[in-house]
């Protein structure tokens, strides 16, 4: 095999003419390049604005004065993300009927001290994202309105408390500096961007587009956000008692709607609202909306930069609709009725039923009577990956993955990847890549409702594991993925399962825990309940601030399970800053980094045993300097699940009858690779692992007939060395 370090000039061309020719999008072989996506920036933006204007911008005072103080204080610290809810939690109902008392017409209410106060960010000077900005959502707090005017004798605070839409339901945190090495503590975090509950509901699942801006790469993307039913659903009709409320409601009735705060309403959103926010200026926009979503919500979001489009799963009907850039509604996959089938199910038709707020059988507690598909097809993670659209099935949750074709429409090869192996039957409501070849899965508990706000998701039992593929593939196991998944150690109450059903992979951090952009997926980042509380390890976790921590757990990829428990080699970030609510659980959603890898695309993957490639009978004459038999007249590149993929468009000139080639790397570090059999009429596939974009590798090609290989001992085999250069784009999730 002909091995060439340097990339090959072609005769009489000199290096400005190469050069010319690769600015005219021309390779050095002549061949057009066809670029994965549009052209755009790859740099790493790491600078902020020194006086972290954002957050001073946010600044306020506390909405509601201190009258008096009950309960236990705060412990002054550091740590934390946001205000606390200037409301109470409602999960302490007695303990907030106890902090309330009629004192000469005016009410003492108990307020902990929050580590930062803060009122809803409005569009920004600069931008509001960066390079590992990591977003996250979450239920915003709750209030009385006018509660300083009072409560009547016996009336239940409870009934008089509703969605405090003047607070965060949507964060994106800057968490480049940890501040030390992960011992378990909370983090201490610049205030962070807000989205309120009045801008856009309650929302769960999030994604980021390419920044892309009147097709011009900006680096800097912007934030999607989807309407949910995770945080509860919660309905009311009008004020029938004078007292400035609305009435609130268990059970559907005549005149009922959704509770202010639900669903963005004020926006003109509702349960099918896909929310925008412009990572530049942090202004909010409806970007799209599935009108025929009753009240279930959206299950989680994808975007496709091959395509610049978007997914978007249907917890009301089970569909996944395919969103172009500008938020049309394009088409959708009906997993129930195309994908079952293509695994032996049978297939399961959307029953019909939707979310009815003002007949008689809804019932807010009872998740069984909003609407929700069958479980059968009810799709609820969503990550495009490698080409395909991956997505998660029911509460015993499986893995599906369909194809995305060139064109950007669903390809028709719906494809089971695997059913989930862990403890619970628990939906898996995200799905997150690594540029290792991991697949990580988050699950979350059995959505509920409790009336006091206290409980949106069965909390303590949901866990994150990860997956590879087999290498070989096992043709004894059903699956193209390792059987027993590796598992994390999540939050520090006994079993380390406090998994809220969100997870990313986030940059590296260096030893004093510091954002390392040059590492690109070597943390994983996910969201938990009751994140650092453990009475027997309260002692021990007290110096790393506060318990209560509803949040987000940032560990180092390598620390699965056995290692990392109790899960002190971790890094741990509040929702909204709030400790005193150690009861509330599901109050944490999803979690997204903005993530732009200049790494290697796909991943590095050696070939095993090397490479052997034909051997030449005695009697054929070596290639040597002969002209080449085979010319290569077309490349196009592709993103694979394995990686970048060349199309190579061969002509056989020499009529030499080739109809297989084999492949082998000459460039150090790269790997190279070909399928076992070539569909005739189809170019010629070899996969490519290892390289940095942009880069040219050096493939040496053997084309031969498959024929003359059956035979067995030696048969012909034409070889030329190819430079490729590859695109400039990462084939990384």
């Amino acid at each position: 095999m002909t091995r060439n370090p340097e990339t090959p000039r072609s005769p009489g061309t000199t290096g400005a003419q190469r050069d010319h020719r690769l600015r005219d999008g021309v390779d050095a072989l002549g061949f057009r390049l066809i670029p994965l996506t549009l052209p755009r920036s790859r740099r790493i933006v790491t600078r902020r604005k020194a006086d972290n204007s954002i957050g001073e911008e946010r600044a306020a005072t506390p909405r509601l004065a201190l009258v008096g103080a009950v309960g236990r204080d705060v412990p002054p610290s550091g740590f934390g993300g946001s205000s606390m809810s200037c409301s109470f939690v409602p999960t302490r109902a007695s303990r907030l009927r106890r902090a309330i008392k009629a004192t000469s017409g005016i009410l003492a209410l108990a307020l902990s001290a929050g580590l930062w106060f803060g009122s809803a960010a409005q569009a920004q000077e600069t931008q509001i994202i960066y390079p590992g900005s990591m977003a996250v959502t979450g239920f915003p707090g709750t209030v009385i309105p006018g509660f300083d005017q009072g409560l009547p004798p016996g009336v239940d605070p409870v009934d008089e408390t509703f969605i405090d839409t003047s607070r965060a339901t949507l964060r994106v945190f800057d968490v480049s500096h940890l501040g030390g090495p992960a011992s378990g503590q909370l983090v201490n975090t610049p205030p962070p961007f807000e989205v309120t509950a009045g801008q856009i509901g309650e929302v769960f699942g999030l994604t980021y587009d390419d920044g892309v801006r009147d097709g011009v790469p900006s680096g800097i993307p912007n934030l999607y956000a989807a309407a949910t039913s995770l945080h509860g659903v919660e309905i009311v009709t009008p004020d029938a008692d004078d007292d400035g409320r609305p009435e609130r409601q268990r059970r559907g009735t005549a005149g009922a709607a959704f509770m202010d705060g639900q669903f963005g309403t004020e926006n003109g959103g509702g349960p099918g609202t896909i929310w925008k926010i412009d990572g530049i200026t942090g202004a909010v926009s409806k970007f799209a909306d599935i009108d025929t979503n009753s009240g279930p919500g959206i299950g989680n979001l994808a975007f496709d930069p091959i395509h610049r489009q978007f997914f978007a799963s249907d917890l009301d009907t089970g569909l996944i609709h395919r969103i172009d850039a500008n938020g049309h509604l394009i088409d959708t996959f009906d997993h129930g009725v195309a994908g079952r089938p293509a695994h032996g199910l049978g297939p399961v038709a959307d029953d019909g039923a939707v979310m009815d707020i003002q007949g008689a059988a809804f019932d807010t507690e009872d998740p069984e009577t909003w609407g929700y598909t069958q479980d059968e097809r009810r799709v609820w993670a969503v990550s495009y990956h490698g080409g395909r659209l991956y997505y998660s099935v029911g509460e015993k949750s499986e893995i599906w993955s369909v194809g995305i074709a060139r064109d950007g429409t669903f390809a028709g090869d719906p494809r089971w990847e695997l059913t989930v192996k862990a403890d619970k039957d628990y939906a898996v409501t995200d799905i997150a890549f690594d540029n290792k070849g991991f697949m990580y899965l988050a699950q979350r508990g059995p959505v509920e409702n409790r009336y006091d706000y206290s409980r949106f998701a069965d909390s303590g039992k949901g866990e994150l594991i990860r997956y590879w593929r087999e290498d070989p593939d096992d043709p004894a196991t059903e699956s193209a993925w390792v059987e027993v998944p590796q598992e994390y150690a999540v939050g520090f109450p006994q079993g380390n399962r406090q998994s809220a059903g969100g997870v990313d992979l986030q940059y590296g951090y260096d030893a004093e825990g510091n954002l390392d952009t040059s590492v690109c997926t070597d943390t994983v980042v996910n969201t938990g309940d009751k994140l650092r509380d453990n009475p027997e390890l309260a002692e021990r976790l007290a110096a790393g601030g506060p318990l209560a921590v509803h949040g987000v757990q940032l560990t180092p990829s390598a620390l699965v399970k056995p290692a990392n428990v109790p899960p002190f080699g971790s890094w741990f970030v509040d929702f909204d800053g709030y400790f005193e609510d150690p009861e509330v659980e599901g109050h944490v959603g999803d979690v997204r980094v903005w993530r732009p890898c200049e790494g290697r695309a796909g991943y590095y993957e050696e070939i095993p045993g090397g490479y052997l490639p034909p051997f030449y009978p005695p009697d054929f004459p070596p290639p040597g300097n002969l002209p080449p038999c085979v010319d290569v007249e077309d490349v196009h590149y592709y993103c694979t699940p394995r990686g970048l993929q060349a199309d190579l468009y061969l002509h056989d000139h020499a009529g030499f009858g080739g109809d297989s080639i084999k492949a082998q790397s000459g460039t150090p570090g790269v790997g190279v690779t070909t399928p076992m059999s070539h569909v005739p009429g189809r170019p010629y596939t070899i996969d490519i692992t290892g390289h940095y974009p942009g880069d040219t590798v050096n493939v040496g090609l053997c084309f031969y007939r498959k024929s003359d290989q059956d035979k067995g001992g030696y048969y012909p085999c034409c070889k030329m060395t190819l430079p490729l250069r590859t695109p400039a784009v990462s084939c990384e999730r």
